[in-house]
């Protein structure tokens, strides 16, 4: 499958996976009331895995490789990055200029999308040596 299929797949999985967060956000910090910080990293956590399941199904499905090395590799790359851009971000949007939380967030969900893909495609799902792919 060539990267453009992937890209277009990956962009599908995300565009759930942003809905996941924004969701787990407003229940994290609008119904349970935790601190934005705190919200803001377990909806991260929530969308992290809802994506690399969806991904193994289905954007890189048939990769040979055991999952819980994809999992692991998966949760470094984008779990690392997405958590970072996403609490380091809200930080500054919702924390020092007072951005409402949910506008917030999506920017700082789309500022991360395309270092994630990068992860994804080169590091976390790239053929291993010994792999066929």
């Amino acid at each position: 499958m060539s990267v453009g299929v992937r890209w277009l797949k990956f962009n599908a999985v995300g565009v759930l996976g942003i809905a996941v967060q924004l969701a787990a956000l407003q229940l994290f910090a609008g119904l349970l009331h935790w601190n934005y910080l705190v919200a803001t990293a377990a909806a991260v956590e929530t969308a992290v895995l809802h994506n690399f399941f969806w991904h193994v199904a289905w954007t890189w499905r048939g990769d040979p490789q055991p999952l819980a090395g994809r999992l692991l590799r998966f949760h470094l790359g984008n779990g690392l990055v997405s958590l970072a851009a996403n609490v380091g971000l809200m930080r500054l949007f919702a924390g020092a200029l007072h951005m409402p939380l949910m506008p917030a967030n999506l920017l700082c969900i789309g500022l991360a999308a395309l270092a994630n893909f990068a992860v994804s495609e080169w590091w976390v799902f790239a053929p291993r040596r010994g792999n066929a792919g």
